[in-house]
């Protein structure tokens, strides 16, 4: 049994029966929000950035929310492979208090990211001339801005049941944020489905927009007023992208989406609306690559990692557990050298639309 599924929009699944998958057929790549879910994709990961994406000098664009926008990060580092392997062992590895604050948290979550960078990351982000980088935030509007923590939650709450009515309300209560390297040229320079912004990516807004990126709301603090940006409180980019609907680009190259599950969500607010689901236009040129079912059953627990493992399990059961994980991730990239490098798993592409609905 294959440790992968891949599924592919109709574009690019034209292009992979008709010539197969490689390296040059890919313009874009995709890193969603859902925290150690992530460990799953790890081993992937590092074939991606150490092998398949070794000595590129076609440029590529990369998104990512949250965790997925750590990722894409280490990919624009001059040793992406070491950064990953960073980003991994030190996410694995935290530990907190019995009730951690949200300070407490914070303050952890900067410590990793400043060791994942090193001294020379944010300069090696901004200035990479192939990888290009988009990091998504989100300005919170009107009193959700506010240093209040009561206020912050009443804007949290209001925007969930708006969401619920229509995802374009999510508007009233922020804006989408998107830092990059590449501002005007950026594909989603245009973007009109929601409110939003494009800032330059520059040395004293990097780390800052990272951390704004994975600030889930109560769990960490959020970001003020980011260097370059609007002032104002910047919350995790998975409130308005937390898995994406948006168009990715609008050529015929493919845009490949490593991803934890099959299942697709608009924004972090959907997770619990059955009847909302991305738009499979959207996903036309998409290649989604996720864990099989086979593979997660396989799993500790018979399921990937989640947040919920902070709670529920104790340091040392958690951490091994998380370790499990991210040494298996290594079939997942193991699966798929042999589909670049010998079309093995070729047929067994599905369609994406059928995930859509």
């Amino acid at each position: 049994m294959s440790a992968l599924s891949i599924y592919a929009g109709p574009t690019a699944l034209e292009i992979i029966r008709r010539n197969g998958l490689n390296a040059n057929q890919i313009s874009t790549l995709v890193g969603a929000s859902g925290g150690p879910k992530w460990f799953v994709l790890y081993g992937l990961d590092r074939y991606l950035f150490g092998e398949f994406f070794a000595g590129r000098d076609k440029p590529l664009v990369t998104l990512g929310s949250s965790a997925g926008a750590w990722r894409v990060c280490c990919l624009a580092l001059a040793d992406s492979v070491a950064a990953i392997e960073r980003l991994a062992m030190l996410y694995s590895s935290e530990q907190y208090s019995g009730q951690p604050s949200t300070h407490e948290v914070t303050e952890k979550a900067k410590i990793m990211l400043a060791e994942v960078l090193g001294h020379k990351g944010i300069q090696e982000i901004i200035n990479n001339k192939v990888f290009h980088t988009h990091i998504i935030a989100n300005r919170c509007k009107g009193f959700g801005s506010s240093t209040s923590r009561t206020l912050q939650i009443i804007a949290l709450v209001a925007s969930a049941f708006a969401n619920a009515i229509s995802r374009k309300s999510l508007s009233l209560f922020y804006q989408r944020t998107i830092f990059t390297n590449m501002r005007e040229l950026s594909p989603w320079a245009g973007l009109i489905d929601l409110d939003t912004q494009l800032i330059s990516l520059i040395e004293e807004n990097v780390f800052d927009a990272m951390m704004a990126s994975g600030s889930i709301p109560f769990i960490l603090d959020g970001v003020r007023d980011i260097a370059g940006a609007p002032k104002g409180q910047y919350w995790d980019g998975g409130i308005t992208d937390y898995h994406f609907d948006i168009p990715f680009h609008s050529g015929s190259d493919l845009v490949l989406y490593p991803h934890f599950s099959p299942k697709v969500i608009p924004g972090w607010f959907d997770k619990n609306l059955w009847w909302r689901s991305v738009d499979p236009a959207n996903f036309h040129n998409v290649v989604l690559v996720t864990p099989s079912q086979s593979f997660v059953d396989s799993l500790p627990y018979g399921k990937i990692p989640d947040r919920k493992d902070f709670n529920t399990l104790d340091y040392e059961v958690r951490l091994a557990y998380w370790q499990t994980v991210l040494v298996k991730s290594a079939e997942l990239a193991d699966d798929f050298k042999e589909l670049i490098d010998n079309d093995v798993g070729l047929e067994a592409i599905q369609p994406f639309d059928h995930i859509t609905k």
